[in-house]
């Protein structure tokens, strides 16, 4: 089931925010992409990235832009890469001072870019608030705006979402945050609504179900609807964890929960407002979200172990160990599914309910937290490698005959 959000601003050539074209992990209709890959391999360029961060790319046109912080000062910008090269083409600073992050696995650039083909949009944690920032495709400065107060827990790593003419911002966190649409075109804020007092990570997502369109939030310990339009509650029940972090995929009937804490579970939940839970199971699924296809679910658990569920009726269809720790979300190319390890280990295997079927491993950078994108036959990773205790960051293009 697709997302009605960015698809009519979206080229199939482009991956243009988190998650892709319909913010579900899901490469455009005929997209294709390498099967094997290495730094001596199908590598067609790399470039470095100064600072640190997870965020996701985000392509668009000609370019490539990444979230960053220097930890060191505390700044915040957005990189700017030519597609075709990977050379640097800009850089802007959002925040000279005061990125925030707690955990040492999260970053204080941990968001991945929105971009319209006019603008990027990216939200940054910065000295105790949240705020978001537009930012034109040549790099210059359109407005800032402060969603809400934040009070740093582990990190943030929701990204923003194009709907309509708007740009919608979560800010969930302990201080009692808010999610927020603002117009693209001046960042005044459309429609605001408060949001309960925990941390939560999610990114809002948008899907058309039951005849309109749905704004999903799980986490705060429920699933909440929302009017993209407005901001005004279509329905909400008791059906998630306190934390969450996964953004949301449906089946057109249903939208599924995952979380982490304070427990675990994965959970179906009926999306025409009656509360209904078609059915709850115990698994930890806490970092990376899902893939819809075909009346399944696919996923790859935190712990490495990749599932299929029947997404009706949670009945696991298949269960693989892939090992290693997964934090990056994976990525459906046709009928092959890209899930990427902490370590830079990518297992491809076949999104098929009848069993599990591995189509090769590939293994890049001695570090991966960031989603892949895939579009236009190329895979843009953003990886890590550590020489003793220097890490240093690098985005890499990946491609068929290179």
């Amino acid at each position: 089931m697709l997302t009605a959000v960015m698809a009519a601003e979206a080229s199939a050539a482009d991956w243009p925010g988190w998650r892709g074209p319909t913010r579900d992990g899901v490469a455009a209709a005929g997209e294709t992409m390498p099967l094997t890959w290495s730094d001596d391999n199908n590598l067609i360029w790399q470039a470095a990235v100064p600072g640190r961060g997870h965020g996701s790319p985000c392509v668009s046109g000609n370019a490539i832009y990444l979230a960053t912080c220097d930890e060191g000062d505390g700044s915040q910008s957005v990189l700017a890469f030519d597609r075709s090269s990977g050379s640097l083409l800009w850089q802007q600073q959002v925040h000279a001072t005061g990125g925030m992050r707690k955990n040492e696995r999260s970053t204080a650039a941990s968001s991945t870019l929105a971009c319209d083909g006019q603008a990027v949009y990216v939200a940054f944690p910065n000295a105790d608030r949240l705020v978001a920032t537009a930012i034109t495709i040549d790099g210059r400065q359109l407005w800032q705006t402060t969603i809400s107060d934040y009070v740093i827990h582990q990190g943030y790593g929701a990204s923003p979402l194009l709907y309509a003419d708007t740009v919608i911002v979560a800010a969930d966190n302990k201080s009692g945050g808010a999610i927020a649409a603002l117009s693209r075109s001046t960042g005044e804020i459309v429609w605001r609504v408060p949001r309960p007092t925990t941390p939560n990570y999610p990114s809002p997502i948008v899907h058309r179900l039951f005849g309109r369109d749905q704004l999903i939030m799980t986490g705060c310990d429920k699933v909440v609807s929302y009017d993209p339009a407005s901001g005004d509650v279509l329905w909400e029940i008791e059906g998630a964890t306190t934390e969450c972090v996964t953004t949301t995929v449906t089946d057109g009937q249903r939208v599924y929960s995952s979380g982490g804490y304070p427990r675990n579970h994965v959970a179906a939940i009926r999306a025409d407002g009656s509360g209904s839970i078609d059915w709850d199971i115990g698994q930890r699924l806490y970092v990376p979200s899902m893939i819809y296809r075909d009346g399944h679910l696919y996923a790859v658990l935190d712990a490495g172990i990749a599932v299929c569920w029947n997404a009706a009726t949670g009945e696991e269809q298949w269960k693989q160990r892939l090992g290693g720790t997964f934090s990056s979300s994976p990525v459906l190319v046709g009928d092959t599914i890209l899930a990427t390890s902490e370590a830079g280990l990518s297992h491809l295997f076949r999104a098929s309910p009848d069993r599990f079927e591995s189509l090769g491993e590939n293994s890049l950078g001695d570090e991966v937290f960031a989603s892949p994108a895939v579009c236009d036959g190329r895979i843009y990773f953003r990886v890590a490698d550590f020489e003793g205790d220097i890490r240093r960051e690098r985005l890499v293009c990946v491609g068929e005959g290179s």
